[in-house]
């Protein structure tokens, strides 16, 4: 399995432009809302009705597993922001099925939308998911890395991913 390093540095070699970085720091959070929100049903009620088993949880929670096992502490915030987006999504499942698909579509194809003019406007290159599906997974990991180094934490993470030479093909 690849290091944490590697996923963003591959990942990172995609998205030099940070026009295009902007595009997916917006895009990107769309696309796992509007996930969560169409995923969010058919809703199973467990632990006696109090939690909602949907199938947007258990992708989170699976995603969340692969996070945690490349770094703990950002693998712990991926579960936040899954856990964040698990309840919105069940927030707009449980609207009018007219608005449900509204904002799920909606959000999902803004998102893709904004993501696909960063690349072909801004960056000149195909995403990275053209050539490694996994970075389906990755791009949320790499938004949040990008914001916590906006923040000024994990700047030795930012850094060791944005220097050419840990860039893996």
């Amino acid at each position: 399995m690849r290091t944490l390093t590697e996923h963003l540095s591959q990942y990172a070699a995609y998205h030099r432009d940070t026009r295009n970085v902007a595009t997916h720091v917006i895009g990107i959070p769309l696309i796992v809302l509007a996930i969560a929100a169409l995923l969010s049903r058919p809703a199973w009620p467990v632990f006696s009705g109090a939690f909602p088993l949907t199938p947007a949880v258990i992708l989170f929670a699976l995603a969340t597993l692969f996070y945690l096992r490349l770094d703990l502490p950002l693998g712990f915030g991926m579960g936040m922001v899954s856990a964040a987006s698990a309840w919105f999504g069940h927030w707009v499942a449980m609207q009018s099925t007219t608005l449900w698909l509204v904002i799920g579509v909606g959000m999902f194809v803004t998102g893709w939308a904004l993501q696909f003019v960063g690349h072909l406007r801004f960056e000149h290159r195909k995403p990275a998911f053209v050539d490694d599906v996994v970075s389906l997974l990755i791009g949320p990991l790499f938004i949040l890395v990008e914001l916590l180094s906006a923040l000024g934490l994990r700047r030795d993470l930012y850094v060791a991913i944005h220097t050419p030479d840990t860039v893996t093909r």
